[in-house]
């Protein structure tokens, strides 16, 4: 039990400090720093697990896929492409059900704080004459904004999950994609399919407003699939296929009228709290390795009675529930999956499908946080579906991996 007690006043310490709203990766770095103390005190720890930090290829692979991810969110911002987007999917859907579905999905492509808070006055406006609790309109928002966290190839979190855990990037996405779907299918049982909703009437436009809004919708959609293409048909890494993508769309969105400012993408896009995050994520994991506090838990796991992957899910969940993000849960689980068998798909899939279900039943969910807030909603009675629909998610996955596993 010695690794387990620093370990566990680490986890309370990084809790403790996300509840006085201290950025991740402080709070990551101040638990290395604790089991640091705790297991050693050796100064020369701290400078190997910086040097080595600082010279892993994964290191530049994270920072540079996410940097491209903030220049394409910026892109389609300010050119005006998302809000096209928006009104496209209404002309396409006239049912008010599949919009109040789709609207938050397709933004949640797009892996950013504002998204939720973008999404939710949609919503809002879709539903706005009809009999639906504004706990009802939180969950919608915030279930649909968070389906795409199994297959996107450009969340934060799946990009640090395939390179701390060693497992091919279109290897992962294959494996856990269909999550996407039951998810989709999860929500629209529990929260979309009792609604009792008349058509949305399409609003009016000119052929030449349709045409305009028709490219944005493919525009938007573009990055992403194409994305998603490149890492799991031709294996390229995420931070390669990420800038081919965001470089090729600012000639694609000037040739078509849309004006971005190469600046505003290039300077705005430098996130330094962002990456001073990541950073400091990668190295907490390099001080667990340095220390001997990651190797030491691996041990305790492997003379455990219990099954690895059910130890997995369940640290993975609890990570989740404590730290609110997938930067959190990935950072702590999946080096411990890297240290038990590097590449092994069924585990990297366990600890995410469980880690995500954990980050998005806490109140240190931003994006859960920031639609709360919006829809001035109760915070317990907008988590009861989203439990419900955890629980069927969670089922489902762990019988069909029990089975794929055996």
């Amino acid at each position: 039990m010695s690794v387990f007690l620093p370990l566990a006043a680490a986890f309370l310490l990084i809790v403790l400090l996300l509840r006085k709203h201290v950025p991740i990766g402080p709070c990551m770095l101040a638990g290395g720093l604790l089991l640091w103390l705790a297991r050693s005190a050796d100064p020369a720890a701290l400078f190997v697990a910086a040097k080595e930090t600082l010279s892993l290829p994964r290191t530049y692979d994270i920072l540079f896929a996410l940097y491209f991810v903030m220049c394409l969110e910026i892109e389609l911002r300010t050119s005006g492409t998302l809000s096209g987007m928006v009104n496209a999917l209404r002309r396409v859907f006239s049912s008010a059900k599949a919009l109040l579905a789709l609207m938050p999905a397709f933004l949640g492509l797009l892996p950013s704080l504002g998204g939720a808070r973008f999404s939710a006055p949609i919503v809002d406006e879709l539903s706005e004459d009809l009999s639906i609790s504004q706990e009802h309109k939180s969950a919608v928002n915030f279930w649909f904004r968070h389906i795409f966290e199994f297959s996107s190839p450009i969340i934060p979190g799946m990009i640090m999950a395939c390179n701390i855990a060693g497992v091919p990037f279109s290897e992962f996405l294959k494996h856990l994609s269909w999550l996407t779907i039951l998810a989709f299918c999860v929500g629209w049982a529990i929260l979309i399919r009792p609604l009792k909703l008349p058509a949305e009437p399409k609003p009016p436009a000119n052929s030449a407003q349709k045409k305009h809004e028709t490219i944005d919708l493919v525009l938007a959609l573009t990055p992403v699939v194409s994305t998603f293409l490149l890492v799991v048909f031709l294996d390229m890494n995420a931070s390669l296929a990420m800038g081919a993508v965001t470089f090729l769309l600012f000639f694609v969105l000037r040739a078509s009228n849309r004006f971005v400012s190469v600046r505003d993408a290039v300077v705005g896009a430098v996130d330094l709290k962002m990456l001073s995050n990541v950073l400091c994520i990668l190295y907490f994991i390099q001080i667990l390795t340095v220390t001997g506090v990651l190797p030491e838990i691996v041990a305790a796991f492997q003379a455990s009675p219990l099954p690895v992957p059910v130890i997995i899910a369940c640290v993975s969940f609890i990570i989740g529930v404590l730290t609110g993000m997938s930067q959190g849960h990935v950072a702590i689980v999946m080096p411990i999956v890297a240290a038990m068998g590097t590449g092994n798909l069924d585990l990297a899939g366990v600890a995410m499908a469980f880690g995500v279900a954990g980050q998005m039943l806490t109140p240190t969910h931003m994006c859960l946080v920031v639609t709360v807030d919006y829809f001035k909603s109760n915070f317990f009675g907008t988590l009861r579906p989203i439990l419900l629909g955890e629980i069927v998610l969670l089922t489902i996955f762990s019988v069909y991996t029990y089975f794929t596993m055996a």
